[in-house]
């Protein structure tokens, strides 16, 4: 690596208060039990325990369902066809609202002293408007108009929410998560109409890219990380929007990704490497860290970069949300990735 490309990932470093060797989880774990949810990843996840989502409690606990209940006047309900914005707060936005309150009373209980990186996600704009529909039935996305509109709602709500978080726990860093599964699909013109028939019209990139920028600076320095387990994830616009770090399936990844991978990580972009498998039944399944982690360094030495920023870049997460897997998987899977975090500052080579 270059003294230049070395001397960037030393000034961005301070952005990363998970420290060297963190793990962390994606988002939804399993189950209906909130406290015990909330037990397991502040326990099991040392420097970077995160606010569970549990999509099993039903509407306003699910992905979409969370973050329309923190929009700053818009509201929504559940319809069969899914999440869709309505004239005034409903019962649905106000179980959302009261979910979300729980797991954060829960989880402030929990980091009662706690001093760190404390990641909250929500979902990000653009997969938001794919999933919420207009009062005609259409997604968000289809109107230019209503994705700003939306946009701002959700800047709004986040700072509140982050707000909100520092208050209820002093010692802990915010580290905001965008959860954006359908982004690429978005870029790419791949959204479907309520019809079926048609597509939306990919937006321009330079405002999907301003969007991002937007919500970024809602964390208020603070670092903001875009997840997407979704193949294709476009790292150069997620870099230009100025994210502090990226989550990703690693197994998805192709060869020509490999140099934007390496522009990322000399560039000093934290990369969530999602290298264990997010469903799974047995936790004896579970049994050799270093081996879960062999192809990030293999990927490593392939690019040339140095061994010692290893630890420093990269997080170790399983490759999407726990919830459809066995509560026991999913409590021995964030402890493999301890486990597996650690050895890569073991032995980076």
């Amino acid at each position: 690596m270059s003294t230049e490309s070395t001397e960037s990932t030393e000034r961005t470093a301070g952005n990363k208060p998970w420290g060297r060797a963190a793990a962390t989880g994606v988002g939804s774990m399993p189950g209906t039990d909130v406290r015990e949810t909330a037990k397991c990843v502040v326990e099991s996840l040392e420097t970077l325990p995160y606010l569970p989502e549990l999509p099993e409690r039903g509407p306003g606990a699910d992905m979409i369902g969370r973050t329309t209940g923190l929009l700053a006047e818009l509201y929504a309900r559940v319809e069969p066809s899914g999440w869709r914005i309505s004239d005034r707060p409903g019962r649905d936005t106000r179980r959302a609202r009261s979910l979300l309150r729980e797991d954060l009373d829960t989880l402030e209980e929990f980091t009662q002293g706690y001093r760190g990186a404390l990641k909250i996600a929500v979902t990000g704009p653009w997969t938001l408007a794919a999933a919420l529909e207009r009062r005609n039935g259409e997604a968000m996305l289809g109107d230019p108009g209503a994705c700003r509109d939306l946009t701002a709602s959700l800047a709004e709500g986040l700072r509140q929410l982050l707000a909100d978080v520092r208050r209820r726990v002093p010692g802990a860093v915010p580290v905001l998560q965008l959860d954006e599964p359908s982004l690429t699909r978005v870029l790419n013109g791949g959204v479907r109409t309520a019809s079926g028939y048609r597509t939306y019209r990919a937006p321009d990139r330079s405002i999907v890219e301003g969007a991002l920028r937007d919500l970024v600076a809602t964390a208020d320095g603070d670092p903001v990380v875009v997840h997407s387990c979704a193949p294709g994830v476009p790292f150069p616009l997620l870099r230009r929007s100025g994210v502090s770090g990226i989550s990703f399936d690693f197994a998805l990844l192709t060869e020509s990704e490999y140099d934007e991978i390496g522009e990322a990580a000399e560039e000093g972009t934290a990369l969530f490497a999602g290298v264990l498998p997010a469903v799974g039944t047995e936790p004896g399944e579970l049994s050799d860290p270093a081996g879960t982690v062999s192809g990030v360094k293999a990927l490593w030495r392939r690019l040339g970069l140095s061994p010692e920023l290893l630890a420093e870049i990269v997080v170790v997460t399983p490759s999407c949300g726990l919830a459809g897997s066995s509560p026991a998987y999913a409590r021995a899977a964030l402890a493999h990735c301890a486990r597996a975090s650690r050895s890569l500052a073991d032995n980076p080579e």
